[in-house]
């Protein structure tokens, strides 16, 4: 089926190309999202009728994506949710968490303007694309953490297994620790038994 293309769509084409797509693609996704037309005779002309405002609407739209991106690109969101001790979590990240992430920290981002390849299913930082503008796109980062403070730490560079690792090490140590005060409070009664059965037996010389 052939279109004519009312906006950039990547890896079909330019604005006013005419561009062969599967009747399925269009039917679901191009047509019904203004982003073509079928390419008949009448509306081929129609679009050179319009080209001029189209692309002016285009190039205004994406002077305000522009400056979006600049503001967005590179921005962290923390995203909390409950994962395993390994850190994969129950559930999964999806765009429209990502795109409510960004919304709550003052950015307008609608969830089809995020693209994920994949769901997200582990704790850690996921770069993730957002599509602004046909011709624009930015780049920023969920940390996906079980908490704020755990965000944090996720933050300044350290990964969940490390995280996991240092509490045990930490564990690890405390216990040694206990054993040694156990040990060094036996090692005290045994020095006060000795002192005592000493004395005894010096009382009983005398």
């Amino acid at each position: 089926m052939q279109v004519i293309l009312l906006e950039r769509v990547a890896k079909l084409g330019q604005m006013g190309e005419v561009v062969d797509v599967k009747p399925g693609f269009a039917r679901n996704y191009l047509l019904p999202q203004g982003k073509a037309l079928s390419a008949s005779k009448a509306n081929i002309e129609a679009f050179e009728g319009r080209k001029a405002q189209l692309e002016a609407q285009n190039l205004e739209t994406k002077k305000e994506a522009d400056a979006m991106a600049e503001k967005l690109n590179g921005q962290q969101f923390i995203v909390i949710r409950s994962a395993s001790d390994a850190g994969a979590l129950y559930g999964s990240v999806t765009t429209r968490d990502a795109a409510e992430a960004a919304t709550a920290d003052g950015f307008t981002v609608d969830r089809k303007q995020v693209v994920l390849s994949a769901p997200i299913k582990e704790l850690g930082l996921h770069d993730v694309m957002v599509v602004l503008h046909p011709e624009v796109e930015a780049t920023i980062q969920l940390n996906v953490a079980r908490s704020v403070e755990e965000a944090e730490l996720q933050a300044s560079g350290k990964s969940i297994q490390e995280l996991a690792a240092e509490e045990e090490a930490a564990a690890d140590f405390e216990i040694a620790e206990l054993f040694d005060d156990i040990g060094a409070a036996a090692s005290d009664d045994d020095d006060l038994a000795e002192a005592v059965t000493g004395d005894d037996a010096e009382k009983t010389e005398s």
